[in-house]
């Protein structure tokens, strides 16, 4: 089913989550080619962006086969707010500008008092979505959480005070700031948010098949679904996701042999983003969430945190194919 953000068309209802240090090119390009209607980014700084930290505008980098694309932006202060997205606007030229209303983790949510600690102050919230909008062109949306803590679940009011400030879209993730991922994700307050906004709603949380995603558009009425953990090792839950929404395609199992084509296909793409040594950093982890769960993949998972090269890991995995023949 195709929707919009403003005047941006967008084909499916499946949107990748900024997930922090996952959400690069290279996994966004494989998002992509598995059919995903909307790519976020990782969360960049707006601090970071306006003291012109390079590590942060390495981050940015985007191409134009993502599109559309989401950038999300995390902050404290309306200024930087203003600065960092007419930045990314004019140098960067995403289809959206997410703002992080969200981000439960300390470094964000405590010390630099972003993130989901925005929740706690409704004012602010207004004034932060107020300046972006007047800011830039580009459609804005905000990513929320269901609140601080148990005793300020605030949901439907912020996502009211969202679309009142100008706000295109809002994406709920049912949990508080309290909660993290340790509890079961709420819908209904995903229900509560679609019943009160007229803008779109994207629900997040807790969908790891395909049967989760129609379950959560019918039981929320959300107009999409976001994925996050769901996807890392199984980008193929987004095409099934999309094949079982649009056509009610029961999805295929995914062979060991295509599991490990896409390992070497990922390494290939973050190569040509990354020195190789980082890349294979990155894919230490990539690749043990890939074979997670997989006969006998324990007997070479210590040898796959020490490669540092993709010559090496490309060997260790052609060992693995032999190993469990």
């Amino acid at each position: 089913m195709k929707w919009k953000i403003g005047n941006v068309k967008i084909d499916n209802q499946v949107v990748l989550a900024p997930m922090a240090g996952i959400c690069d090119s290279a996994f966004r390009r494989i998002a992509k080619s598995m059919g995903c209607g909307l790519l976020s980014t990782e969360m960049v700084s707006d601090k970071a962006i306006m003291y012109d930290n390079w590590k942060t505008k390495e981050m940015l980098y985007m191409t134009d086969c993502e599109r559309p694309i989401s950038q999300q932006i995390f902050g404290a202060g309306t200024e930087s707010f203003r600065i960092a997205s007419q930045f990314i606007e004019k140098n960067m030229k995403p289809d959206i500008i997410d703002i992080n209303m969200g981000c439960p983790v300390t470094k964000v949510a405590v010390r630099s008092q972003a993130g989901s600690a925005l929740l706690k102050n409704p004012e602010k919230v207004a004034a932060i979505v107020s300046t972006v909008v007047e800011s830039v062109n580009t459609p804005v949306t905000v990513k929320i959480r269901s609140g601080w803590d148990n005793r300020c679940i605030n949901a439907v009011e912020i996502a009211k005070i969202v679309e009142d400030c100008g706000a295109c879209a809002i994406t709920v993730h049912p949990r508080t700031r309290e909660e993290r991922y340790g509890v079961k994700a709420n819908w209904s307050i995903i229900r509560k948010v679609k019943e009160t906004v007229s803008i779109p709603v994207i629900g997040n949380g807790d969908i790891f098949t395909c049967y989760d995603a129609k379950r959560m558009i019918d039981e929320t009425g959300c107009d999409a679904i976001m994925i996050g953990r769901g996807v890392l090792g199984n980008p193929w839950l987004i095409k099934h996701c999309i094949d079982y929404l649009d056509s009610g395609i029961v999805p295929e199992r995914v062979t060991l042999e295509e599991r490990i084509e896409m390992i070497k296909r990922h390494a290939e793409l973050l190569s040509e983003i990354r020195p190789e040594k980082v890349a294979m950093h990155k894919m230490r982890t990539h690749a043990a969430y890939y074979l997670k769960g997989r006969y006998r993949s324990g007997e070479i998972k210590p040898r796959l945190f020490k490669m540092n090269t993709k010559e090496e890991l490309f060997e260790l995995l052609d060992e693995y194919v032999e190993l469990i023949q």
